[in-house]
């Protein structure tokens, strides 16, 4: 390619968007059949667009302007809609965004895994704004701004967005950006804090900050200030997840939240996993104990346990619970809460779901019902090795639709198991994130 067709501006030009591709950009067909992948635009609507990107098999764009509205779209309620990844549906009406996740859903199990649930379930939603309770922030100091930018990642990864509020955040932390990009601006190793984690229990907040370099006194005393005078702990991470350590107050702070409407409470560590959304958790774990049904007699093992968000709860309703997790802390500290709340039928064992696991012990128990709550790459590794014949019941929580889907087709198909029923979560609202349960019968 030449050096005047590298540097010639982007053509412009008008489309019809036929549909809504999984990451929320609009899909629409060029004349010579070629698809085009449309950031900001909906299905049913003619913008006009920008090329951003050109790939053999498919081109990308920006919406400039759109021509015909669909009857869906609405105004975004977050100023940075459009620049900011941190959610890229806010112009879809809420009811729309949902029924597109369960259409995802639907469309991998017969695309992936050539299977179709006897029955959808009703999408399960929370609370839509002000629902993030964990994340991460990055953090650039740019040196011609003289400012510090702290937020989500735009549209293009290589930059921080700029932002003075979000509303997906707790509204506690939706209040913090603009003061933290003060506050690293004033620091000395403001070049060098890539980012800052935040978590939101019931009774604390927690802020992590990642540093490249030593901090001065000075620093440590300014960022143990902004913690004190905010209502946050802060915590310094100087290297990987293991080194991390209170700065203020000096021992840390007491971090937990109720899982359900009893007195079960989940304690956790700053940098532990927890579900994000505080409201759709509760209502997922809920639905999940529905479906699983344990009998008091039962023995039920959970895999990819975490801190013991649906072991603990089961436990309370079964025989037996054994939870399984790779993350060898996430595992101490599931046994921590299971002590503190009085559960000796929840047992936890440390092992790698991904790799041979003819060794384990916990894999020659014997068990009646089993659950599933694997990352995005999914379960298909431990499932070929696990005794099914002997379960009841499988209940399977996704945060990816085309695994959970890679995975009901390995069950229905070559296990001889039924997919009973499947719906969507919205555990990540105005997000194309499309959380999902299945259960599986004999």
């Amino acid at each position: 390619m030449s050096r005047r067709n590298r540097n010639r501006t982007p053509a412009e030009f008008e489309l019809d968007i036929v549909d809504l591709s999984h990451d929320g950009r609009g899909v629409a067909r060029r004349e010579d059949g070629k698809t085009v992948f449309v950031s900001g635009a909906l299905p049913g609507e003619r913008v006009r667009a920008r090329q951003t990107g050109r790939n053999r098999s498919f081109d990308e764009a920006a919406t400039l302007d759109v021509l015909q509205p669909s009857p869906d779209r609405i105004a975004p309620r977050c100023p940075h809609f459009g620049v900011c990844s941190g959610c890229v549906l806010q112009h879809l009406d809420a009811t729309k965004q949902i029924e597109a996740k369960q259409r995802t859903l639907l469309e991998n199990f017969e695309r992936i895994g050539h299977v179709r649930p006897q029955t959808v379930l009703p999408p399960l939603t929370a609370q839509p704004w002000g629902y993030r309770r964990k994340g991460r922030f990055s953090v650039r100091w740019v040196e011609k701004k003289g400012k510090a930018l702290v937020g989500f990642r735009e549209l293009d990864p290589r930059f921080v967005a700029d932002l003075v509020e979000c509303h997906t955040v707790v509204p506690e932390v939706g209040a913090l950006i603009a003061p933290l990009s003060e506050l690293v601006a004033s620091l000395d190793a403001r070049r060098e804090i890539p980012q800052i984690e935040f978590v939101v229990g019931d009774a604390a907040a927690a802020l992590t900050v990642r540093h490249l370099v030593p901090l001065s006194d000075a620093d440590r005393a300014a960022l143990a200030a902004f913690g004190e005078a905010r209502g946050f702990a802060v915590y310094l991470q100087p290297k990987g997840p293991d080194s991390v350590v209170p700065l203020w107050p000096a021992d840390g702070v007491a971090l937990d939240f109720a899982v359900d409407d009893s007195d079960l409470r989940l304690a956790f560590k700053p940098l532990d996993f927890i579900q994000v959304n505080g409201g759709l958790n509760r209502a997922m774990i809920a639905r999940t104990l529905e479906l699983l049904a344990p009998r008091p007699t039962d023995r039920v093992l959970d895999l990819f346990c975490g801190l013991g968000n649906f072991t603990l709860p089961l436990a309370r309703r079964a025989g037996q619970v054994v939870g399984v997790e790779g993350d060898a802390a996430l595992v101490r500290h599931a046994r921590e809460n299971a002590q503190a709340n009085g559960l000796g039928n929840a047992e936890f064992h440390a092992a790698d779901l991904t790799q041979d696991l003819r060794g384990e012990p916990w894999m020659r128990a014997g068990f009646d019902i089993l659950l599933l709550d694997p990352p995005r790459s999914g379960a298909d590794a431990v499932l070929a090795q696990l005794p099914l014949d002997g379960l009841r019941r499988i209940v399977y929580v996704s945060c990816h639709p085309g695994s959970l889907a890679r995975d009901a087709g390995y069950l229905v198909n070559e296990r001889g198991w039924r997919l009973v029923a499947a719906g969507v979560m919205d555990m990540f609202p105005h997000t194309a994130h499309v959380e999902s349960i299945a259960v599986f019968e004999r």
